[in-house]
């Protein structure tokens, strides 16, 4: 009876979402019992689904803490009981995705004084999904059309469409979202608004006889609105109550720290890809509003992210890549996008003598900087530390500016003068070190693009 129990009773839980005690009402409900409390239950895990009752989560709600009026009904319950037990799964999708975007929320909605709360409409709205598409050509995290996007200064052509970039488009929806409050004084209709338009509100605002609070307005709204705003005030309880109904990630998603480039120029990431070793996977997902992996000329002066554990090498060798690329010589370096940083400034510090210095017993980072006349930030960045903690035996990369660049010439057998190629180094870079023109030094060396890479060695006499 023990085995068969198990094996009847936890897939009906999984896949019919009864509650608990229709479950184990049906048939010999002693025995049931025993076996929930002797076995079944520390088993569950995914599987089970807590019951709860109105009260329950009515008496949970009272005690959060939100920044909008937030009273529990009979339509925001009916949606509670959907998300937690008819569709966990689209659930623990949003919670896989959640901290990926969440913290670009806050911070932008911090910055435009409007309530944290207003971060879980993208929920409703996308899925968290920067590349959805909805059947009417919504596009995004926090699905604009077109001609908003356009609006809120979103380019969308046929190669970039920045609807589904995560921070251009927040940025806009706060700011959209926040010009609809100003027109209406509520932030539960301001939301309504931005489903169903300001036009149709002020529709149902008339015909309701002058309410203006949603669910005054609620009977004269658009069918779609009416479940919109219930369904935002399911998700600000629910993945605030996580534990009581028994979500839990094994395996969260964070997201992947970056830094901006701007190189100022049309190229496709998977050249970039091929140049850096970085994953093309990873710059898709850092770059979603980039189609077919192609930057235009058009969109020449976009900033592209890159993972931050690449960034060291690509400041490294920032002139060859960008070189590389194509055809301009001027590659910028943008961080958070700002500190834009001009490419021969980059190529002197790429460029300069590098000492392995190996962290002994007794080291920290402030003594290891005054001792080679450089400062901790710039040893932090040179080795891509987010703190001030090493170990001893780490190698640490120190950049001291000395090297001559004669210690690059040497002469082949044939008696000609060559340079070796280092980090940092271009075709341009090195024509203007040795008062040459690029096409010259190709044609010296037989090469049929600008590509070179460190450690080769040039002719140049």
């Amino acid at each position: 009876m023990k085995k068969s129990l198990r094996s009847v009773i936890i897939p009906v839980l999984v896949t019919c979402m009864i509650p608990l005690t229709e479950a184990f009402s049906q048939e010999e409900p002693l025995e049931a019992a025993v076996l929930i409390s002797e076995e079944v239950l520390p088993n569950y895990h995914y599987e089970y689904v807590p019951d709860f009752t109105y009260a329950e989560v009515e008496q949970r709600i009272k005690s959060m803490k939100t920044g909008m009026p937030f009273e529990l009904n009979d339509k925001i319950f009916s949606f509670i009981q959907y998300f937690t037990v008819r569709n966990r799964d689209y659930t623990k999708m949003v919670l896989a995705r959640k901290d990926i975007y969440f913290p670009l929320f806050e911070s932008t909605l911090e910055k435009h004084e409007m309530p944290a709360e207003i971060e879980y409409l993208s929920i409703v709205e996308s899925g968290l999904d920067p590349q959805i598409k909805s059947r009417v050509g919504a596009m995004g995290l926090w699905q604009f059309m077109p001609a908003t996007g356009r609006m809120y200064g979103m380019e969308v052509n046929s190669d970039v469409d920045d609807r589904m970039d995560p921070e251009l488009s927040t940025e806009a929806a706060a700011k959209y979202l926040k010009s609809l409050y100003r027109m209406f004084g509520d932030w539960e209709v301001a939301l309504a608004a931005y489903n169903c338009g300001p036009g149709n509100v002020r529709k149902a605002i008339r015909r309701s006889g002058g309410k203006k609070t949603f669910w005054g307005i609620y009977n004269y709204l658009p069918k779609e609105t009416r479940s919109y705003v219930p369904q935002f005030q399911a998700f600000l309880y629910v993945l605030n109550n996580l534990e009581a109904h028994n979500f839990s990630l094994e395996e969260p998603t964070y997201p992947i720290e970056y830094e901006k480039i701007r190189f100022d120029r049309a190229f496709s990431l998977d050249r970039l890809s091929e140049l850096t070793e970085i994953c093309i996977g990873d710059l898709e997902h850092l770059n979603p509003s980039i189609k077919r992996r192609n930057i235009p000329e058009s969109n020449r002066s976009m900033q592209v992210r890159i993972p931050k554990s690449k960034a060291l090498y690509l400041k490294e060798n920032l002139a060859w890549i960008g070189d590389s690329l194509g055809s301009q010589p001027t590659v910028l370096l943008a961080s958070n996008s700002a500190n834009l940083v001009t490419v021969e400034k980059a190529v002197a510090s790429s460029t300069s003598n590098r000492i392995a210095y190996r962290v002994r017993s007794g080291d920290v980072l402030g003594k290891i900087a005054s001792r080679h006349g450089v400062s901790v930030t710039q040893v932090k960045e040179w080795n891509n530390l987010t703190s001030n903690l090493i170990k001893v035996g780490q190698t640490l990369y120190i950049y001291d500016g000395k090297a001559p660049a004669s210690e690059r010439l040497a002469e082949n057998s044939s008696g000609q003068l060559t340079y070796t190629v280092r980090p940092g180094d271009s075709l341009w870079i090195i024509s203007q070190k040795h008062s040459l023109t690029v096409e010259h030094i190709k044609r010296l060396n037989n090469l049929n693009s600008n590509n070179i890479k460190p450690g080769q060695k040039l002719i140049i006499g």
